[in-house]
């Protein structure tokens, strides 16, 4: 008799806690940045620096203000409305507007209230709502603006006197979007909405055993290990003898059961569980089937990868800058383990004891070996693509899915084409990932006016045994 499988682990807490990863959202996306809430962690604000003591257990989601000393909870009349920023009428529409700005001239003679005496605003205990006010009711334009115009002048005041921090959990959409932003050639230049569609096309679910070739930092590894809640096994493969770094996963939160889940393998060692029978490696996409040299297969990728980049450049260059900062995990979000003693929910620990990432137990190996994964999952943009899937493909279980992901179009091109011919898949589909971001207000629906028209390329299949196997 089967023995059913064990409970999913508890859930990560809601409350920020002592040793954890945030994300604080400064002024509503101006500013991003990774922390780890240490007693020693500060955030610097325009010119105050701030101690992040008052974040902890606080609720994910909580809004701060920059008070006299440091960090202040937003009170629930003070967070900004929908109602305060725009008056509607009885049937929700916008009222009409008789005013505009024709007769307005931007001078620097409206504003009556000089530097000077904002600063002695500050010496003498004003808060930055209080400045903020003073600046209004000092303005003599400000009564003869649109009501659009006014909140548009008020909300650059705020973000200057009075900022606000938004406290928000790493998630792989909040990692996903803020590394795309700031530092987009270390996640391969991959948008949200192409991370939900892997992990859509793979089939990613609970109880799955799922092979990754992670090249991105870890995000494709955490992203599939907190879809799988702690239920299934995530088996990252790399090429040579030193494993690909996933850094980023420290910053996922994850409990000790879920990060013992996550385990790091070579890519020959799950080849060589294979039978006698398949053909030999191809990993230098030579048909000898030679073997490629760790150094010389991590020289090629960077080598690559730096290639990659220098032809984002020109791209990127048109994106809307964001003063944004993304801390190096691998630096800053690193923690001694005398800080993780800090317990959530239950008596789990939330804060990994151990580093994800070890190897896996001999009879999993055996497992996989007889049984395959469930699903593939392959971000190698610096990689030969055909060879690498010749290699994965056979280490699926049959009609296990696979998504490829890369940044350009003809390396997957090439590989679905090869599939086809050897007849090793079915339902073969390349897909371009499109997004657009809407701006939704009353009376000003409509699409933002700087998007990221690049999602990179996704090539899905279903994994089947050719009839030369079957036969054989």
């Amino acid at each position: 008799m089967d023995t059913p499988p064990p409970p999913p682990p508890a859930a990560i807490p809601r409350e920020a806690w002592e040793g954890c990863s945030v994300l604080l959202d400064i002024n509503d996306g101006d500013r991003l940045a990774f922390f780890r809430l240490t007693p020693a962690a500060t955030v610097k604000i325009g010119n105050k620096t701030c101690s992040l003591q008052p974040l902890v257990g606080r609720p994910f989601g909580s809004l701060f203000r920059v008070g006299a000393d440091g960090l202040v909870p937003c009170a629930a009349a003070d967070a900004p409305s929908r109602d305060d920023s725009v008056q509607d009428g009885a049937d929700g529409q916008v009222q009409d507007e008789t005013r505009d700005n024709r007769s307005l001239v931007d001078n620097n003679t409206a504003q009556n209230l000089s530097s000077d005496d904002i600063e002695a605003m500050k010496r003498d205990g004003a808060t930055g709502d209080e400045i903020v006010e003073a600046l209004i009711a000092n303005s003599s334009t400000f009564g003869k603006k649109t009501v659009f115009s006014q909140e548009k002048y008020k909300l650059k005041k705020q973000k200057k006197y009075a900022p606000k921090v938004l406290l928000r959990r790493p998630s792989a959409r909040s990692i996903c979007e803020t590394y795309l932003k700031k530092s987009p050639a270390r996640i391969g230049f991959m948008r949200v909405d192409t991370l939900s569609l892997l992990l859509s096309m793979a089939n990613i679910g609970a109880y799955s055993d799922v092979l990754v070739v992670d090249m991105v930092g870890g995000l494709i590894v955490g992203a599939v290990a907190e879809r799988l809640g702690g239920t299934g096994y995530v088996c990252s493969t790399y090429l040579g003898s030193v494993p690909s770094s996933i850094d980023i996963i420290r910053m996922y939160n994850f409990s000790s059961d879920m990060g013992s889940r996550i385990v790091q393998v070579p890519l020959s060692d799950l080849c060589s569980m294979q039978s006698s029978g398949n053909s030999p490696s191809v990993l230098n996409g030579s048909s000898e089937g030679q073997v490629v040299k760790p150094e010389d297969a991590q020289a090629s990728l960077a080598q690559a990868v730096d290639t990659a980049v220098l032809d984002e450049k020109a791209q990127l260059s048109t994106e809307q800058p964001t003063d944004m900062e993304v801390l190096n995990p691998s630096l800053d979000v690193q923690v001694e383990s005398s800080s993780l003693d800090c317990k959530g929910g239950d008596d789990d620990s939330i804060a990994s004891k151990s580093k994800p990432g070890k190897a896996p137990s001999p009879e999993k190996m055996k497992y996989w070996n007889e049984h395959g994964f469930s699903s593939l999952i392959v971000a190698a943009p610096g990689h030969e693509v055909e060879s690498l899937v010749a290699d994965l493909l056979p280490l699926l279980s049959s009609s296990a899915p696979f998504a490829i992901y890369h940044q350009y179009l003809e390396p997957l091109a090439k590989c679905m084409h090869t599939l086809q011919v050897s007849k090793r898949a079915i339902g073969l589909q390349l897909s371009e990932p499109w997004l657009r971001e809407y701006q939704v207000l009353p009376s000003r629906t409509h699409p933002h006016m700087q998007m990221n028209a690049f999602g990179g390329y996704i090539l899905s299949g279903i994994r089947i045994q050719s009839e030369q196997v079957t036969h054989k």
